[in-house]
């Protein structure tokens, strides 16, 4: 079983889990839809990505006798440029409103998701066969090699110690670019939200979403994961979060520049001017309101950072500048720049 993003707008998360806890299939999410199905789910095998699942992810995915998509999108991004290797004869997709079946599309109209879900756990027998494998094959994730003392902070040790403090009173935002990926593998706890946007793939949009997020909901601390490509189009917003007394953490991950384009197609065009992160913040908050600020450029500060973020100050906005080496990607980053820009760079089809 294949969670979609389409699940949020049918309401359909609860039949989901309801048919997962019947069936006893391997359950995984596509990775606009991670945080829609809890990850302590006891056969919750992680993101279905193509060539950027979470590992062990797409083998038991891809060689199972059936997949049941439900909500899916397909689009390049989702499939990381359309690396998924999937038979048409061996899906079925749930879709909103209807369920299509196999490589002759059959499709059953006017069928609700959550209505089909429903009834489908009512009658499924359970096989635990898939998980079984999955869990036969399963080997658990590295750790990043120690860090040298002050030795400049590498991206996979900023997303360690993020793993460390997340807990079910947060909810994790990640924004378009590397952190789509680095975020992806975040394990989260019971209760601990996340938001991401994929479809557009529109950078900035989670300085918007952090506030509107923290406003709705005060009892969770909302933790952004920001490129500082994506702040610039949208930093304002940090004005409108302290004027209303919020007080989420923003990790600002200045590696100089669009990482994620550079990665598709180098150019000039890609570095951005570099602005004094904490400053500008320092001035919009103009000593009206809680906010604290700090640049961090080894694991040493970064741990300070982060004890004072969740403990001096954990009524502030906080905003925590993380300086990182332009070159510093993960490697799911460089699997979808490489895919997309062979996509790209082909000449267009005559026809």
């Amino acid at each position: 079983m294949v969670g979609g993003p389409e699940m949020r707008a049918a309401n359909a998360r609860n039949a989901f889990l309801k048919l997962a806890d019947a069936s006893g299939y391997p359950v995984a999410v596509m990775p606009s839809a991670k945080g829609l199905i809890p990850e302590h789910h006891p056969h919750f095998i992680g993101t279905y990505w193509g060539a950027a699942s979470t590992p062990f992810c797409a083998e038991t995915v891809e060689s199972a006798d059936a997949y049941l998509f439900v909500g899916p999108i397909f689009n390049d991004i989702n499939t990381l440029s359309h690396s998924l290797l999937l038979k048409e004869a061996k899906t079925i997709l749930v879709e909103p409103e209807r369920v299509v079946i196999g490589d002759d599309g059959t499709a059953y109209d006017c069928v609700r998701m959550k209505d089909f879900l429903s009834a489908l756990a009512a009658m499924v027998r359970r096989n635990e066969t898939g998980y079984e494998n999955h869990s036969r094959m399963y080997v658990g994730d590295g750790r990043p090699r120690r860090s040298e003392p002050n030795e400049a902070l590498r991206v996979n040790v900023l997303f360690q110690h993020i793993q460390k403090m997340l807990c079910g009173e947060m909810v994790v935002v990640a924004d378009t670019g590397d952190s789509w990926f680095n975020c992806q593998k975040l394990k989260l706890p019971p209760g601990c939200g996340y938001e991401v946007q994929m479809e557009y793939g529109s950078i900035g949009w989670s300085v918007g979403a952090t506030l509107g997020y923290a406003q709705a909901a005060p009892e969770k601390r909302v933790i952004a994961c920001i490129g500082d490509g994506s702040f610039q189009m949208t930093a304002q917003e940090v004005s409108t979060m302290l004027a209303c007394g919020q007080n989420s953490i923003i990790f600002l991950i200045n590696n100089g520049g669009y990482t994620i384009e550079e990665v598709i197609h180098e150019g000039p065009y890609n570095v951005i001017k570099n602005w004094n992160y904490t400053a500008l913040v320092d001035a919009i908050c103009n000593d009206q309101g809680k906010c604290w600020t700090t640049k961090v450029g080894c694991e040493e500060e970064l741990i300070e950072a982060i004890d004072k973020a969740t403990g001096a100050y954990k009524n502030c906005l906080c905003f925590i500048e993380v300086i990182i080496h332009k070159d510093d990607t993960s490697k799911e980053l460089l699997q979808l720049g490489i895919r997309l820009s062979a996509a790209n760079s082909r000449p267009p089809n005559p026809h």
